[in-house]
């Protein structure tokens, strides 16, 4: 491993002001960048701990005046899945991040790192393979050709066929929450949707941060739908695993009628994609099988699935249909967390 220098910031100014230079990195939990670095991927020269800026409430959850909470980029997974305002105003958060990593894992990770993770495309996480543009812009990409099962169906170019792998950032998109970030510039906020980048000529580049911002904070707006929720998620194994598939599902009905959902799908794109043309198809329709597949049918029809993944079109299709009728309550959740 090459040297590497280190500085521990006092305040967000001064994190902000070491990041303006080449090559630094912040590191928080660092469950994603330490693997990184020790495998050659990443190769930061300067390290910037923002671990010990508690006193500016990057560590705290609070509520806001319109109803909403925020989220400090500080606190980790494991807390921010069993705080109480989660708990009670936003389970599905609570679910997803839950469905995450390991135990020891989740202690460790950070909400600002879960948002800036990067892609498990093992020949992106695999030195051996030069052919990466995530890693190496212009040298390739050899998933398209190579062994793609986990790889995307929306989205994707000739440059990269990676997915995002955070099951968190399904939940938030699902919520429409907002990123906090602070920066050379000044401060901004990131509406979720967009905080995340497709990859087209650029999959080196994952989100829209400009250099130097740091992530401060996740703002969720006050939720009619935190009583009928469900985060479902379709993995290798039941442990430790990256979703195939994921589905999350935030729901309010009007007696049998669904008067409003949002459905946010991950293990499909490089970035969460909202099911916008399922939402609108189920808005004021009778909750059904027949309707939850014909939504979710046409969700899918725009999918460009590659040789090994053809089976996500299905799964997810499936999925969805699965994860609404568990947030209506017309199935039961088993002790993994997915619907028995």
């Amino acid at each position: 491993m090459d040297a590497i220098a280190y500085e521990r910031a006092a305040d967000i100014a001064g994190a902000v002001r070491a990041a303006r230079e080449p090559g630094v990195a912040f590191i928080g939990g660092g469950t994603n960048l330490l693997d990184l670095m020790k495998g050659g991927v990443e190769r930061p020269v300067r390290l910037v701990d923002i671990t010990h800026l508690r006193d500016e409430g990057l560590d705290t959850i609070s509520a806001r005046q319109d109803g909403g909470i925020r989220i400090g980029a500080l606190m980790r997974n494991s807390d921010a899945a069993n705080h109480a305002l989660v708990r009670e105003k936003y389970p599905l958060l609570t679910q997803a991040l839950l469905a995450g990593a390991s135990a020891q894992l989740r202690n460790m990770a950070t909400i600002g790192g879960n948002l800036m993770q990067r892609t498990r495309c093992p020949y992106f996480y695999d030195t051996a393979f030069a052919g990466c543009n995530k890693r190496r812009p212009g040298s390739g990409c050899s998933a398209i050709d190579g062994h793609h099962r986990t790889h995307a169906i929306f989205g994707f170019s000739e440059a990269c066929i990676a997915v995002n792998p955070s099951d968190m950032c399904v939940a938030l998109a699902a919520l429409d929450a907002t990123v906090q970030v602070v920066g050379p510039n000044g401060a901004r906020e990131i509406p979720i949707g967009g905080f995340h980048r497709l990859p087209g000529d650029r999959p080196d580049l994952d989100t829209t941060l400009q250099p130097g911002e740091l992530i401060t904070a996740v703002d969720l707006p006050p939720s009619a739908l935190s009583a009928r929720t469900s985060y479902l998620k379709i993995r290798d194994r039941a442990s430790y695993a990256f979703a195939l598939v994921s589905v999350a599902v935030a729901l309010r009905l009007q007696g049998e009628k669904i008067e409003a959902v949002h459905i946010a799908l991950g293990g499909v794109a490089h970035k969460p994609w909202r099911a916008t043309i399922a939402e609108g198809m189920l808005i004021g329709q009778p909750l059904g099988d027949n309707v939850l597949r014909d939504a979710a049918a046409a969700q899918m029809r725009d999918a460009r699935p590659l040789r090994d993944n053809r089976f996500k079109v299905t799964l997810a299709e499936r999925a969805m249909v699965r994860a609404v009728n568990v947030a209506a309550g017309r199935q039961t959740r088993g002790v993994t967390g997915e619907p028995a």
